[in-house]
């Protein structure tokens, strides 16, 4: 006996290290970091600056050092894993109550403002025929407080101030930066009423704990996620589902080997009905917009291949997939009703398939034969033939190639040279689509560290207000205001209404409007003139009072954009210094901008801001006068420089 047990101790142990060995194998082929900054001339100073600024919001003050302390590779890994310890943040979180709410849970709290119309009416709280006026808003109101109904907007602004938190103060910077950029990239938009509700659990459930992991798990989640469903509007797509189990002379349109006349008859009857029901839901039953849009957008690019009649045999394909219920009275609500009358085990034996919050409907889908980039689906296909469609689009050679461009335009130029976009895709395409295998790919590469890739990429609004008070050590006690600043520098975030989401390229952001608005930000940051966000600055110069605003400017200057080469940008942000006009120059200018002029490139900013400025003031003197040597010794002067600093276009580079 105990021979015996000695033997399977030992089987057990030898398949324990096994099992070690390879997970130890994997993660070490995916985290493997081989950074080569060195070639390319950088100092580790200079190198944890660039990893910095691009694996982060921004740096804060000490961030450079804490970097080369924990080491370059680990703190890479650090980043990639995604786990460290948020304390802080979570602290911050457990006031927003409803973050955490699951979509069925949201449709019951925060009705949609029809809805809440719909049932004060049906409970008497309001007449149908005075839906209007104060008094209405007042009995409103009064119903939605008997009932515990909260209003949509409270729900998008604890959204919205979560999001602001969470790019302040995580741990986990290089995770909520891939949180973004999934989210942008399988976009969804606050401004589509019926996904509205669905965004916040679309972020938190679908989009962040995927980041690092499989492609092919991002396309799967979101295709079947409710807020991807109503957006893109594949949740009501619909064919003509034949049943599989009539005689093949019937499906095939052919009556004739009927066993009797009036057998032949009704079949033939049947068919053609059938095929009256293909050719109205062919009209109005099938939505193209999210077969489209998961081949041009989210997998193959527009430039993939793809023909008009790929997309439309992979929307047939798609059909049927839809919402499960969600809520007492959602959109899911008939469903439910199915599901009380028939069980889901009943339904599940008939091809019906639930995934939280997904569910496949198969008397909705065209199990018809379809053909996909010469791909043949037979007849009779369900649930499974959506699942290989997908999986074939997340692998295809082009998506390898669109995902490694898209990837690279983000975190290192916005146009990234071919040959690291070949080794990203090849990398894509041998792991099978892994996302942090790609990213190690990239970091690894020589084109990563190029002095063209330094500093080359543009902040957008949000990454400027974040980096803007994660550079002071700012706390935030009201994220809206930011995000209200946010929109006024021309980012609202998720209510970008096309499926392609943001730009990620700084044309995109610069024009002569935009900058003037990114000035006059950071003159009321800098100034503490926007409520709730609060730093210390003398503190950051460990309150040592510099000698003048020029001297401010200088030190300034290197605690805000560690490891630059800024002389030139402080010899041009010196007229701007003792202005006590300034802010109020710079938000009339913005204001009178409009349309703004697209500029090509940021490469000619940093020619003094204020010129164009002047040039709108009309006749106003311009700043080179002012004294850049005056002594210090206001705080208004140190805000000054600082919100010079922020606003200029140095420190927008990234």
């Amino acid at each position: 006996m105990r021979k015996i047990r000695s033997f399977y101790i030992s089987i057990f142990a030898f398949s324990l290290a096994l099992v070690f060995s390879s997970f130890v194998r994997v993660s070490n082929d995916r985290e493997k970091f081989n950074l080569p900054y060195k070639q390319a001339g950088l100092t580790p100073q200079q190198a944890a600056a660039h990893l910095l600024s691009r694996f982060t919001y921004g740096a804060k003050p000490g961030d450079v050092a804490d970097v080369l302390k924990i080491g370059l590779e680990k703190w890479l890994n650090q980043q990639f894993e995604g786990n460290l310890k948020d304390d802080d943040l979570t602290a911050k979180l457990k006031v927003f109550d409803a973050i955490n709410l699951s979509n069925t849970e949201v449709e019951n709290l925060y009705p949609r403002n029809a809805q809440l119309v719909r049932f004060a009416v049906r409970d008497g709280a309001v007449h149908k025929d005075s839906v209007n006026g104060k008094a209405y808003r007042n009995l409103l109101a009064a119903y939605m407080k008997e009932k515990g109904y909260r209003p949509q907007q409270d729900l998008y602004r604890q959204f919205i101030n979560q999001k602001i938190l969470r790019a302040t103060y995580t741990n986990n910077q290089f995770r909520e930066l891939m949180t973004d950029f999934w989210f942008n990239h399988f976009n969804v938009a606050l401004s589509k009423n019926q996904c509205a509700s669905y965004v916040p659990a679309y972020e938190r459930d679908v989009i962040r704990p995927n980041v690092f992991g499989s492609f092919e798990n991002l396309v799967l989640s979101t295709a079947k996620s409710p807020a991807m469903l109503m957006y893109l509007d594949n949740f009501t797509s619909s064919g003509t589902n034949v049943p599989m189990s009539l005689p093949d002379d019937m499906m095939m349109g052919n009556a004739k080997n009927a066993a009797n006349p009036q057998q032949k008859k009704a079949r033939a009857a049947a068919l053609q009905k059938m095929q009256a029901n293909k050719k109205k839901n062919a009209k109005s039953g099938l939505n193209e917009n999210y077969a489209r849009e998961v081949m041009e957008l989210h997998t193959m690019g527009v430039d993939g291949g793809y023909t008009q009649s790929d997309v439309t045999q992979a929307a047939r394909i798609l059909t049927g997939w839809t919402l499960a219920p969600m809520g007492d009275n959602g959109y899911g609500a008939p469903i439910k009703k199915m599901i009380e009358n028939i069980g889901e085990a009943n339904l599940a034996k008939r091809g019906f398939v639930r995934e939280g919050d997904f569910m496949f409907v198969p008397n909705r889908h065209d199990n018809g034969e379809k053909t996909v980039l010469g791909k043949k689906f037979p007849a009779g296909g369900g649930y499974e033939e959506g699942v290989t469609l997908l999986k074939m689009l997340a692998h295809h050679k082009a998506t390898a190639q669109f995902i490694s461009g898209k990837i690279a335009t983000r975190f290192v130029s916005d146009h990234p040279p071919k040959s690291l976009i070949d080794q990203m895709a090849k990398t894509f395409t041998n792991s099978k689509g892994d996302i942090a295998a790609v990213l190690t790919a990239m970091v690894n590469s020589p084109e990563f560290w190029s002095t063209n890739a330094l500093r080359e990429k543009t902040k957008s609004p949000f990454e400027l207000a974040i980096s803007a008070v994660r550079s002071l050590d700012a706390k935030i006690n009201q994220p809206y205001q930011l995000y209200t600043w946010i929109n006024k520098m021309g980012q609202q975030m998720y209510y970008y209404q096309a499926p392609t989401g943001f730009p990620d390229r700084g044309q995109y952001w610069i024009n002569t409007g935009s900058l003037l608005n990114r000035m006059n930000f950071g003159l009321a940051l800098a100034s503490q003139k926007i409520p709730g966000i609060s730093f210390n600055l003398a503190a950051m110069n460990n309150n040592h009072e510099p000698e003048s605003a020029e001297a401010a400017l200088k030190i300034y200057s290197k605690l805000l954009m560690p490891e630059r080469k800024l002389e030139e940008t402080i010899a041009r942000l010196k007229p701007m210094l003792n202005d006590p006009n300034l802010e109020n120059k710079v938000m009339q200018a913005a204001e009178k901008t409009a349309p703004p002029m697209q500029m090509n490139t940021m490469a000619n900013e940093d020619a003094n801001i204020m010129d164009d400025a002047e040039k709108m003031k009309k006749g106003k003197k311009a700043l080179a006068n002012a004294n850049p040597t005056q002594k210090a010794g206001t705080v208004n002067m140190l805000s000054q420089v600082v919100g010079v600093i922020i606003g200029s276009p140095e420190f927008q580079r990234k």
